[in-house]
C-alpha cells in the first residue's frame, strides 16, 4: 500500500531518533537507560487497604422461591476475595437444592441449623448417600454430580464454601436445566422414556425445588447395585474435630490431614470470648475466609508500608484475609464470637507475631523497638492463640 508523505516523515522522525538514542547510548558518559523513579521512602503514605468485610446475609438479592434461598459472596458481590466463595442456603422441609454439578470449584460445607441428607456419585461410579448435623461438613471435588435435600420436618441452613471466588451457584449445571433443554427425542432414546414426557418438560431448571419430605430411613436407589463410595464426604467437625483450647476460646482445625478427601480447603472452628483477641498472626500459605455464626467483633489487617484496616462484623457477615498479611481478631461484643474459617490450601500453617519475636535474641528485639533487653527478655510470658 502506498505510503503518504506525512507517513514517510514519521517513519523517518521515528529513525533518526533511534539513530541518536543509539548514539547517545555509545557516548563516554552517557547512558540509554531511562531512569527510574525513586522508590517511595519506608514511611510515605500508600494505597489504602480494600475493603475485605461483606454482608453476606443482606449484601445481595440472592435467589428466594418456595422451597428455600440462596445468597452468595462472590468475586462480583465481594472483590477482595478471588480464591474462596461462599453461599447461605436455606432449605425447608421438604424442599431439594437438585442434583448438579460445579465445573470450575469444589463444594464444601458447614451446616449450621437443622439436618441435610446429600447424595453423589465419583467418577468411578461410586455413590455415597449421607446425612448430616449442625456442626457436619461434607466435600464435593470439582465435577462430582451431587444433591442436597432437608431431612425431617424442620427447615435447615447451611454454609456452602467454594475454592474459586469467580464460582456462582447461580451458574452451575442442573439436571433439569440441562434434560428441559436437549431434544424430545435425544432424551428418549437416552432414557428409554417417551418423547413425549420430555416434550411437556418447562425449559428452565428447578434449581430448589419441593418434593415429599425425607425421612430418618436411608432409601434405596434406583440401581441398589451401585457400590458405595471407598471415600467418606462427610466428617464430623464439632464432635470429632481436635480442639485446641486457649485462656480466651478455642479452635478446631480440619484439613486433608483429618478429612483426607477435602484436598483444597482446610476448615476451622473457632470461638473467641467477650473482650478476648486471637493473637497476632498471618498464614504464609493460604487466603483465609471467615463467617461468623453469632456474636460481634472485629477484623484488624496489616498489609505492609503503614497500611493498617480495621472493620467491624457480626453474624451473617464474612471477612477475607490475603495470603500473607497480618492480622487479629477481636470480640468486642458481650457473647461469645463464634467463626467459621476457610483456607485455600489443604495443609494447615500459620505464624504468630509474638512466636517470631521470642525465636530471635532479646538484645536484636530491644534494638529494633528501643526497648530494655529485660523487657525483651519477658516476651516469654506472653499468652498464645486467643486470649
Amino acid at each position: 500500500m502506498p505510503k503518504s508523505r506525512r507517513d514517510f516523515l514519521s517513519l523517518s522522525t521515528l529513525g533518526l531518533t533511534a539513530i541518536g538514542s543509539t548514539l547517545g547510548a555509545l557516548a563516554p558518559g552517557k547512558t540509554s537507560a531511562t531512569p527510574h523513579a525513586a522508590p517511595p521512602p519506608p514511611n510515605a503514605p500508600s494505597e489504602e487497604l480494600e475493603n475485605f468485610v461483606y454482608d453476606i446475609e443482606n449484601g445481595s438479592k440472592g435467589w428466594v422461591g418456595e422451597g428455600g434461598s440462596a445468597k452468595e459472596a462472590t468475586v462480583d458481590e465481594f472483590p477482595i476475595s478471588q480464591s474462596i466463595a461462599g453461599v447461605s442456603m436455606r432449605l425447608k422441609p421438604g424442599a431439594f437444592r437438585e442434583l448438579h454439578w460445579h465445573s470450575i470449584a469444589a463444594e464444601w460445607a458447614f451446616v449450621l441449623e437443622g439436618r441435610v441428607r446429600t447424595t453423589v456419585i465419583t467418577p468411578d461410579g461410586t455413590t455415597s448417600t449421607d446425612d448430616f448435623e449442625t456442626g457436619d461438613i461434607w466435600y464435593f471435588p470439582k465435577g462430582f454430580g451431587h444433591m442436597l435435600q432437608c431431612l425431617g420436618d424442620k427447615p435447615c441452613h447451611f454454609l456452602l464454601g467454594f475454592d474459586s471466588g469467580h464460582f456462582s451457584e447461580f451458574g452451575t449445571f442442573s439436571v433439569t436445566d440441562w434434560v428441559s433443554q436437549t431434544s424430545p427425542e435425544i432424551m428418549a432414546r437416552n432414557t428409554g422414556l417417551p418423547a413425549s414426557f420430555f416434550a411437556q418438560l418447562p425449559k428452565k431448571e428447578v434449581y430448589i425445588g419441593v418434593g415429599k419430605l425425607a425421612t430418618d430411613a436411608l432409601p434405596k436407589n434406583i440401581n441398589a447395585g451401585k457400590p458405595t463410595s471407598a471415600y467418606s464426604h462427610k466428617f464430623r467437625m464439632e464432635k470429632d474435630a481436635p480442639m485446641q483450647e486457649f485462656k480466651g476460646g478455642f479452635h478446631k482445625v480440619v484439613s486433608s490431614v483429618e478429612f483426607p478427601i477435602q484436598n483444597s480447603l482446610t476448615a476451622v472452628r473457632m470461638n473467641i470470648e467477650p473482650g478476648c483477641i486471637r493473637e497476632l498472626h498471618w498464614h504464609p500459605n493460604a487466603d483465609e475466609w471467615q463467617y461468623v455464626m453469632s456474636g460481634t467483633g472485629k477484623v484488624s489487617v496489616f498489609g505492609s508500608h503503614g497500611r493498617v484496616k480495621t472493620m467491624p462484623f457480626s453474624k451473617g457477615m464474612v471477612s477475607f484475609i490475603k495470603q500473607g498479611y497480618g492480622h487479629y481478631v477481636e470480640n468486642t461484643g458481650t457473647e461469645t464470637l463464634k467463626l467459621i474459617v476457610l483456607f485455600n490450601s489443604p495443609i494447615y500453617q500459620e505464624l504468630s507475631l509474638n512466636d517470631w519475636l521470642v525465636a530471635n535474641p532479646s538484645q536484636l528485639i530491644a534494638d529494633h523497638f528501643g526497648m530494655t533487653t529485660e523487657q525483651a527478655s519477658s516476651l516469654i510470658n506472653h499468652n498464645k492463640g486467643i486470649y
